[in-house]
Protein backbone atom coordinates (compact mmCIF):
# COMPACT_ATOMS: atom_id res chain seq x y z
CA UNK A 1 0.00 0.00 0.00
CA UNK A 2 2.91 2.35 0.70
CA UNK A 3 3.81 2.40 -2.99
CA UNK A 4 0.39 3.42 -4.22
CA UNK A 5 0.56 6.59 -6.31
CA UNK A 6 -1.19 9.79 -5.32
CA UNK A 7 -3.63 9.36 -8.19
CA UNK A 8 -4.64 5.94 -6.88
CA UNK A 9 -5.02 7.34 -3.38
CA UNK A 10 -7.54 9.85 -4.65
CA UNK A 11 -9.74 7.14 -6.18
CA UNK A 12 -10.11 4.93 -3.11
CA UNK A 13 -13.79 4.21 -2.73
CA UNK A 14 -15.94 3.40 0.24
CA UNK A 15 -15.98 -0.34 0.85
CA UNK A 16 -18.21 -2.52 2.95
CA UNK A 17 -15.37 -3.60 5.23
CA UNK A 18 -14.08 -0.06 5.76
CA UNK A 19 -17.10 2.25 5.95
CA UNK A 20 -15.31 5.06 7.77
CA UNK A 21 -12.80 5.77 4.99
CA UNK A 22 -14.37 7.92 2.32
CA UNK A 23 -13.06 10.82 0.27
CA UNK A 24 -14.95 14.09 -0.08
CA UNK A 25 -15.32 15.02 -3.75
CA UNK A 26 -14.75 18.79 -4.03
CA UNK A 27 -16.79 18.84 -7.23
CA UNK A 28 -19.89 18.46 -5.09
CA UNK A 29 -21.46 21.46 -3.43
CA UNK A 30 -23.41 21.21 -0.21
CA UNK A 31 -26.60 21.08 -2.25
CA UNK A 32 -25.44 18.01 -4.19
CA UNK A 33 -24.18 15.79 -1.42
CA UNK A 34 -23.13 15.87 2.19
CA UNK A 35 -19.44 15.62 3.08
CA UNK A 36 -18.38 12.28 4.47
CA UNK A 37 -18.80 11.62 8.15
CA UNK A 38 -15.02 11.24 8.67
CA UNK A 39 -13.50 13.46 5.98
CA UNK A 40 -10.39 14.19 8.01
CA UNK A 41 -9.36 10.52 7.80
CA UNK A 42 -9.59 10.04 4.05
CA UNK A 43 -5.82 9.44 3.78
CA UNK A 44 -5.96 5.70 4.53
CA UNK A 45 -3.56 4.73 1.73
CA UNK A 46 -0.67 6.75 3.18
CA UNK A 47 1.87 4.98 5.45
CA UNK A 48 1.41 6.21 8.99
CA UNK A 49 4.98 6.90 10.04
CA UNK A 50 8.20 5.10 9.11
CA UNK A 51 10.69 7.56 7.62
CA UNK A 52 7.96 10.11 8.24
CA UNK A 53 9.27 10.64 11.77
CA UNK A 54 12.62 11.75 10.35
CA UNK A 55 10.67 14.09 8.07
CA UNK A 56 8.79 15.46 11.09
CA UNK A 57 12.02 16.12 12.99
CA UNK A 58 13.77 17.84 10.07
CA UNK A 59 10.71 19.90 9.14
CA UNK A 60 10.43 20.95 12.77
CA UNK A 61 14.02 22.24 12.71
CA UNK A 62 13.55 24.42 9.63
CA UNK A 63 10.15 25.61 10.88
CA UNK A 64 11.94 26.61 14.11
CA UNK A 65 13.58 29.44 12.19
CA UNK A 66 10.43 30.29 10.26
CA UNK A 67 8.61 30.71 13.58
CA UNK A 68 11.48 32.69 15.08
CA UNK A 69 11.45 35.16 12.20
CA UNK A 70 7.72 35.74 12.02
CA UNK A 71 6.99 35.64 15.77
CA UNK A 72 9.90 37.73 17.07
CA UNK A 73 9.65 40.76 14.82
CA UNK A 74 7.95 42.60 17.69
CA UNK A 75 11.15 42.28 19.77
CA UNK A 76 13.37 43.38 16.88
CA UNK A 77 10.96 46.19 16.03
CA UNK A 78 11.07 47.55 19.59
CA UNK A 79 14.88 47.36 19.56
CA UNK A 80 15.09 49.24 16.24
CA UNK A 81 12.69 51.92 17.45
CA UNK A 82 14.76 52.36 20.60
CA UNK A 83 18.06 52.66 18.73
CA UNK A 84 18.55 53.00 14.98
CA UNK A 85 15.11 54.03 13.74
CA UNK A 86 13.80 56.31 16.47
CA UNK A 87 12.28 58.71 13.96
CA UNK A 88 9.80 56.17 12.61
CA UNK A 89 6.42 55.12 13.97
CA UNK A 90 5.57 51.55 15.05
CA UNK A 91 2.99 51.30 12.26
CA UNK A 92 5.61 52.15 9.61
CA UNK A 93 8.19 49.71 10.92
CA UNK A 94 5.60 46.97 11.39
CA UNK A 95 5.20 47.03 7.60
CA UNK A 96 8.66 45.48 7.32
CA UNK A 97 7.62 42.45 9.32
CA UNK A 98 4.22 42.39 7.64
CA UNK A 99 5.81 42.39 4.19
CA UNK A 100 7.83 39.32 5.14
CA UNK A 101 4.69 37.63 6.46
CA UNK A 102 2.71 38.57 3.37
CA UNK A 103 5.49 37.31 1.12
CA UNK A 104 5.43 34.00 2.95
CA UNK A 105 1.77 33.74 1.93
CA UNK A 106 1.81 35.47 -1.46
CA UNK A 107 4.62 33.31 -2.81
CA UNK A 108 2.86 30.12 -1.71
CA UNK A 109 1.83 29.07 -5.22
CA UNK A 110 5.33 29.78 -6.55
CA UNK A 111 6.75 27.73 -3.69
CA UNK A 112 4.50 24.85 -4.73
CA UNK A 113 5.77 25.13 -8.30
CA UNK A 114 9.35 25.11 -6.99
CA UNK A 115 8.70 21.89 -5.07
CA UNK A 116 7.28 20.29 -8.21
CA UNK A 117 10.42 20.99 -10.25
CA UNK A 118 13.21 20.87 -7.66
CA UNK A 119 11.83 18.52 -4.99
CA UNK A 120 11.44 19.10 -1.28
CA UNK A 121 15.11 18.79 -0.33
CA UNK A 122 16.43 21.52 -2.65
CA UNK A 123 13.41 23.73 -2.02
CA UNK A 124 13.91 23.51 1.74
CA UNK A 125 17.63 24.30 1.38
CA UNK A 126 16.83 27.36 -0.74
CA UNK A 127 14.26 28.47 1.83
CA UNK A 128 16.79 28.20 4.66
CA UNK A 129 19.40 30.13 2.66
CA UNK A 130 16.95 32.91 1.82
CA UNK A 131 15.85 33.22 5.46
CA UNK A 132 19.39 33.17 6.81
CA UNK A 133 20.84 35.59 4.26
CA UNK A 134 17.92 37.99 4.72
CA UNK A 135 18.81 38.24 8.42
CA UNK A 136 22.52 38.70 7.76
CA UNK A 137 21.74 41.41 5.19
CA UNK A 138 19.30 43.09 7.61
CA UNK A 139 22.14 43.41 10.10
CA UNK A 140 24.01 45.50 7.54
CA UNK A 141 21.19 48.00 7.02
CA UNK A 142 19.63 48.62 10.43
CA UNK A 143 19.65 52.38 9.79
CA UNK A 144 18.09 52.04 6.34
CA UNK A 145 14.34 51.42 6.32
CA UNK A 146 14.29 50.70 2.58
CA UNK A 147 17.07 48.16 3.05
CA UNK A 148 15.06 46.37 5.74
CA UNK A 149 12.08 46.20 3.39
CA UNK A 150 14.27 44.52 0.78
CA UNK A 151 16.00 42.08 3.17
CA UNK A 152 13.60 41.11 5.95
CA UNK A 153 10.54 42.03 3.87
CA UNK A 154 11.29 40.52 0.44
CA UNK A 155 14.12 38.01 0.90
CA UNK A 156 12.75 36.78 4.21
CA UNK A 157 9.29 36.40 2.68
CA UNK A 158 10.62 34.18 -0.12
CA UNK A 159 12.47 31.98 2.36
CA UNK A 160 9.46 31.66 4.68
CA UNK A 161 7.22 30.73 1.73
CA UNK A 162 9.53 27.92 0.62
CA UNK A 163 9.98 26.51 4.13
CA UNK A 164 6.29 26.76 5.01
CA UNK A 165 5.30 24.99 1.80
CA UNK A 166 7.59 22.07 2.68
CA UNK A 167 6.17 21.88 6.22
CA UNK A 168 2.69 21.42 4.76
CA UNK A 169 3.56 19.12 1.83
CA UNK A 170 5.70 16.41 3.42
CA UNK A 171 3.67 15.33 6.51
CA UNK A 172 0.64 14.63 4.27
CA UNK A 173 2.76 12.21 2.23
CA UNK A 174 3.83 10.13 5.22
CA UNK A 175 0.91 10.21 7.68
CA UNK A 176 -2.79 9.30 7.66
CA UNK A 177 -4.55 8.66 10.98
CA UNK A 178 -1.80 10.52 12.87
CA UNK A 179 -1.61 13.45 10.48
CA UNK A 180 -2.75 15.86 13.17
CA UNK A 181 0.00 14.68 15.52
CA UNK A 182 2.60 14.95 12.74
CA UNK A 183 1.47 18.48 11.85
CA UNK A 184 1.48 19.38 15.53
CA UNK A 185 5.07 18.22 16.01
CA UNK A 186 6.23 20.05 12.88
CA UNK A 187 4.53 23.29 13.84
CA UNK A 188 5.76 22.87 17.41
CA UNK A 189 9.20 23.70 16.07
CA UNK A 190 7.96 27.14 15.03
CA UNK A 191 6.47 27.77 18.47
CA UNK A 192 9.70 26.77 20.20
CA UNK A 193 11.63 29.00 17.81
CA UNK A 194 9.47 31.98 18.69
CA UNK A 195 9.77 31.26 22.42
CA UNK A 196 13.51 30.67 22.57
CA UNK A 197 14.51 33.43 20.19
CA UNK A 198 12.31 36.12 21.81
CA UNK A 199 14.44 35.99 24.96
CA UNK A 200 17.67 35.30 23.07
CA UNK A 201 17.26 38.24 20.70
CA UNK A 202 16.58 40.69 23.54
CA UNK A 203 19.68 39.46 25.39
CA UNK A 204 21.78 39.61 22.20
CA UNK A 205 20.59 43.13 21.46
CA UNK A 206 21.62 44.37 24.90
CA UNK A 207 24.97 42.59 24.65
CA UNK A 208 26.15 43.03 21.04
CA UNK A 209 23.72 45.51 19.47
CA UNK A 210 20.94 45.14 16.93
CA UNK A 211 23.30 44.67 13.95
CA UNK A 212 24.98 41.55 15.31
CA UNK A 213 21.68 40.31 16.68
CA UNK A 214 20.34 40.07 13.13
CA UNK A 215 23.53 38.54 11.75
CA UNK A 216 23.94 35.98 14.53
CA UNK A 217 20.37 34.80 14.04
CA UNK A 218 20.92 34.46 10.30
CA UNK A 219 24.13 32.45 10.64
CA UNK A 220 22.52 30.10 13.16
CA UNK A 221 19.58 29.60 10.80
CA UNK A 222 21.89 28.51 7.97
CA UNK A 223 24.12 26.35 10.19
CA UNK A 224 21.23 24.28 11.59
CA UNK A 225 18.68 24.50 8.77
CA UNK A 226 20.79 23.19 5.89
CA UNK A 227 21.66 19.84 7.55
CA UNK A 228 17.98 19.33 8.36
CA UNK A 229 17.00 20.07 4.75
CA UNK A 230 19.47 17.40 3.52
CA UNK A 231 17.41 14.58 5.11
CA UNK A 232 14.11 15.62 3.52
CA UNK A 233 12.76 13.62 0.58
CA UNK A 234 9.47 13.21 -1.26
CA UNK A 235 7.69 9.87 -0.96
CA UNK A 236 5.62 10.48 -4.11
CA UNK A 237 6.62 12.55 -7.20
CA UNK A 238 4.59 15.76 -7.45
CA UNK A 239 5.25 16.73 -11.07
CA UNK A 240 1.73 15.94 -12.30
CA UNK A 241 0.00 18.08 -9.70
CA UNK A 242 -1.76 21.19 -11.10
CA UNK A 243 -0.44 24.63 -10.23
CA UNK A 244 -3.91 25.93 -9.29
CA UNK A 245 -7.11 23.88 -9.06
CA UNK A 246 -10.05 26.25 -9.39
CA UNK A 247 -12.52 23.36 -9.05
CA UNK A 248 -11.75 23.31 -5.34
CA UNK A 249 -13.85 26.45 -4.94
CA UNK A 250 -16.88 24.38 -5.93
CA UNK A 251 -16.63 22.90 -2.46
CA UNK A 252 -18.60 25.25 -0.21
CA UNK A 253 -16.90 24.02 2.99
CA UNK A 254 -13.53 24.84 1.42
CA UNK A 255 -14.74 28.32 0.46
CA UNK A 256 -15.82 28.92 4.07
CA UNK A 257 -12.50 27.62 5.43
CA UNK A 258 -10.59 29.72 2.87
CA UNK A 259 -12.43 32.88 4.01
CA UNK A 260 -11.94 31.99 7.68
CA UNK A 261 -8.18 31.78 7.13
CA UNK A 262 -8.02 34.92 4.99
CA UNK A 263 -9.90 36.97 7.61
CA UNK A 264 -8.36 35.39 10.70
CA UNK A 265 -4.80 36.23 9.66
CA UNK A 266 -5.53 39.94 10.15
CA UNK A 267 -5.43 39.29 13.90
CA UNK A 268 -2.79 36.56 14.22
CA UNK A 269 0.31 38.68 14.76
CA UNK A 270 -1.16 41.73 16.47
CA UNK A 271 -0.41 40.33 19.98
CA UNK A 272 3.21 39.30 19.30
CA UNK A 273 3.98 42.57 17.49
CA UNK A 274 2.45 44.91 20.06
CA UNK A 275 2.88 43.13 23.40
CA UNK A 276 6.37 44.67 23.91
CA UNK A 277 5.02 48.18 23.30
CA UNK A 278 1.94 47.48 25.43
CA UNK A 279 4.20 46.34 28.28
CA UNK A 280 6.31 49.49 27.99
CA UNK A 281 3.17 51.60 28.26
CA UNK A 282 2.58 49.97 31.65
CA UNK A 283 6.06 51.02 32.76
CA UNK A 284 7.66 47.61 32.26
CA UNK A 285 11.19 47.13 30.96
CA UNK A 286 12.14 45.85 27.52
CA UNK A 287 13.20 42.59 29.16
CA UNK A 288 9.72 42.16 30.62
CA UNK A 289 8.20 42.88 27.21
CA UNK A 290 10.46 40.30 25.60
CA UNK A 291 9.56 37.89 28.38
CA UNK A 292 5.88 38.36 27.61
CA UNK A 293 6.51 37.61 23.95
CA UNK A 294 8.52 34.57 25.02
CA UNK A 295 5.62 33.40 27.22
CA UNK A 296 3.20 34.03 24.37
CA UNK A 297 5.39 32.02 22.00
CA UNK A 298 5.86 29.24 24.58
CA UNK A 299 2.10 28.88 24.82
CA UNK A 300 2.01 29.17 21.03
CA UNK A 301 4.29 26.11 20.92
CA UNK A 302 2.00 24.25 23.33
CA UNK A 303 -1.00 25.12 21.16
CA UNK A 304 0.74 23.90 18.00
CA UNK A 305 1.48 20.54 19.58
CA UNK A 306 -1.73 19.94 21.54
CA UNK A 307 -3.90 20.85 18.55
CA UNK A 308 -2.48 17.95 16.54
CA UNK A 309 -3.74 15.06 18.70
CA UNK A 310 -6.97 16.96 19.34
CA UNK A 311 -7.55 17.23 15.59
CA UNK A 312 -7.18 13.45 15.39
CA UNK A 313 -9.52 12.95 18.36
CA UNK A 314 -12.35 15.50 17.96
CA UNK A 315 -11.90 16.43 14.29
CA UNK A 316 -9.96 19.29 12.67
CA UNK A 317 -13.01 21.45 11.87
CA UNK A 318 -14.18 21.23 15.48
CA UNK A 319 -10.70 22.13 16.68
CA UNK A 320 -10.47 25.03 14.24
CA UNK A 321 -13.73 26.46 15.58
CA UNK A 322 -12.55 26.19 19.20
CA UNK A 323 -9.26 27.83 18.23
CA UNK A 324 -10.84 30.89 16.59
CA UNK A 325 -13.39 31.34 19.38
CA UNK A 326 -10.62 31.29 22.02
CA UNK A 327 -8.65 33.86 20.04
CA UNK A 328 -11.64 36.17 19.80
CA UNK A 329 -12.68 35.82 23.46
CA UNK A 330 -9.17 36.37 24.83
CA UNK A 331 -8.68 39.53 22.75
CA UNK A 332 -12.13 40.99 23.40
CA UNK A 333 -12.54 40.10 27.08
CA UNK A 334 -9.05 39.89 28.64
CA UNK A 335 -6.50 42.02 26.78
CA UNK A 336 -8.45 45.33 27.00
CA UNK A 337 -8.48 45.17 30.83
CA UNK A 338 -4.93 43.86 31.29
CA UNK A 339 -3.48 46.80 33.22
CA UNK A 340 -0.87 44.80 35.15
CA UNK A 341 1.48 41.88 34.60
CA UNK A 342 -0.91 39.24 35.98
CA UNK A 343 -3.84 39.72 33.56
CA UNK A 344 -1.38 40.29 30.72
CA UNK A 345 0.17 36.87 31.41
CA UNK A 346 -3.29 35.28 31.41
CA UNK A 347 -3.97 36.85 28.02
CA UNK A 348 -0.56 35.82 26.63
CA UNK A 349 -1.20 32.24 27.79
CA UNK A 350 -4.71 31.80 26.36
CA UNK A 351 -4.18 33.71 23.16
CA UNK A 352 -0.79 32.10 22.61
CA UNK A 353 -2.30 28.61 22.80
CA UNK A 354 -5.12 29.54 20.40
CA UNK A 355 -2.73 31.34 18.06
CA UNK A 356 -0.40 28.36 17.81
CA UNK A 357 -3.26 25.95 17.33
CA UNK A 358 -4.23 27.75 14.12
CA UNK A 359 -1.01 26.76 12.33
CA UNK A 360 -1.51 23.07 13.10
CA UNK A 361 -5.26 22.91 12.62
CA UNK A 362 -5.55 24.69 9.28
CA UNK A 363 -3.42 22.31 7.15
CA UNK A 364 -5.10 19.34 8.86
CA UNK A 365 -8.52 20.73 7.91
CA UNK A 366 -7.49 21.20 4.27
CA UNK A 367 -5.92 17.75 4.05
CA UNK A 368 -9.13 16.27 5.41
CA UNK A 369 -11.21 17.98 2.74
CA UNK A 370 -9.18 16.93 -0.30
CA UNK A 371 -6.98 13.96 0.57
CA UNK A 372 -3.18 13.65 0.29
CA UNK A 373 -2.82 13.97 -3.49
CA UNK A 374 -4.40 17.42 -3.67
CA UNK A 375 -3.92 18.69 -0.12
CA UNK A 376 -0.76 20.70 -0.72
CA UNK A 377 -2.25 22.44 -3.78
CA UNK A 378 -5.31 23.35 -1.73
CA UNK A 379 -3.09 24.49 1.13
CA UNK A 380 -0.92 26.67 -1.11
CA UNK A 381 -4.05 28.28 -2.54
CA UNK A 382 -5.48 28.85 0.93
CA UNK A 383 -2.21 30.27 2.26
CA UNK A 384 -2.06 32.68 -0.69
CA UNK A 385 -5.38 33.99 0.60
CA UNK A 386 -3.60 34.98 3.82
CA UNK A 387 -1.55 37.63 1.99
CA UNK A 388 -3.85 40.55 2.77
CA UNK A 389 -4.07 39.72 6.46
CA UNK A 390 -0.35 39.17 6.78
CA UNK A 391 0.44 42.43 4.96
CA UNK A 392 -2.15 44.74 6.52
CA UNK A 393 -3.17 43.07 9.79
CA UNK A 394 -0.55 44.54 12.11
CA UNK A 395 -0.14 47.90 10.29
CA UNK A 396 -3.89 48.50 10.64
CA UNK A 397 -3.49 47.92 14.37
CA UNK A 398 -0.61 50.40 14.34
CA UNK A 399 -2.68 53.04 12.56
CA UNK A 400 -5.50 52.55 15.05
CA UNK A 401 -2.98 52.98 17.86
CA UNK A 402 -1.77 56.25 16.36
CA UNK A 403 -5.32 57.47 15.72
CA UNK A 404 -6.11 56.91 19.41
CA UNK A 405 -3.14 59.05 20.42
CA UNK A 406 -0.59 56.31 21.05
CA UNK A 407 3.06 56.45 20.00
CA UNK A 408 6.41 54.84 20.71
CA UNK A 409 7.78 58.05 22.18
CA UNK A 410 5.30 58.18 25.06
CA UNK A 411 6.69 54.96 26.57
CA UNK A 412 5.60 54.49 30.15
CA UNK A 413 3.45 57.66 30.11
CA UNK A 414 1.02 56.11 27.67
CA UNK A 415 -2.40 54.94 28.90
CA UNK A 416 -3.57 51.50 27.80
CA UNK A 417 -6.82 53.07 26.54
CA UNK A 418 -5.00 54.07 23.34
CA UNK A 419 -4.48 50.38 22.55
CA UNK A 420 -8.12 49.38 22.85
CA UNK A 421 -9.23 50.29 19.29
CA UNK A 422 -6.45 48.09 17.89
CA UNK A 423 -7.29 45.31 20.33
CA UNK A 424 -11.00 45.36 19.52
CA UNK A 425 -10.18 45.37 15.81
CA UNK A 426 -8.08 42.21 16.22
CA UNK A 427 -10.68 40.52 18.38
CA UNK A 428 -13.46 41.47 15.96
CA UNK A 429 -11.82 39.90 12.91
CA UNK A 430 -11.09 36.74 14.94
CA UNK A 431 -14.78 36.56 15.85
CA UNK A 432 -15.77 37.01 12.19
CA UNK A 433 -13.37 34.25 11.19
CA UNK A 434 -14.96 31.89 13.70
CA UNK A 435 -18.33 32.55 12.06
CA UNK A 436 -17.01 31.22 8.74
CA UNK A 437 -15.55 28.15 10.47
CA UNK A 438 -18.97 27.53 12.03
CA UNK A 439 -20.52 27.85 8.57
CA UNK A 440 -18.10 25.26 7.16
CA UNK A 441 -18.91 22.88 9.99
CA UNK A 442 -22.65 23.35 9.50
CA UNK A 443 -22.29 22.49 5.81
CA UNK A 444 -20.48 19.27 6.70
CA UNK A 445 -22.77 18.18 9.53
CA UNK A 446 -25.48 19.70 11.70
CA UNK A 447 -24.87 17.26 14.57
CA UNK A 448 -23.31 19.13 17.50
CA UNK A 449 -21.29 16.18 18.79
CA UNK A 450 -20.14 14.96 15.40
CA UNK A 451 -16.40 14.62 14.81
CA UNK A 452 -15.51 16.55 11.64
Amino acid sequence: MATVTEERIETIELTSHNPSRVHFDPQLTSSDASPPEDAAYSTSAVPDGGYGWVIVLCCSVIVFWNGAIISCWGVLQAALLDSRLQGYSPSTLSFVGSLGLAGGAAYGLLATRTVRYLGSRITAALGVLFMGMSLVASGLCTTNLAGLFGTTGVMGGVGCALVYAISNILPVQYFSGHLGLANGLVKLGGGIGGCVMAVTLDALNRRVGIEWTFMTMGLLCIATGLPAAFFLKDRVPLRNTPFVDWSMFKSLPFVAVFLAGAIGTFSLFVPSYYLPLFAQSLGMSSSTGAGLVAAFNACNAVGRFVAGPLCDKIGPINMFLITMLLQAISMLAIWPVSNSLGPLMVFATLNGVANGSTFTTFPTVVAGLFGPGRAFVAMSMAVTGWTGGYLMGTPIAGYLLQAAGGSQENGGQQDIDVYRPAIFYAGGVAALSSCFVLAARTMMTKKIRKRV
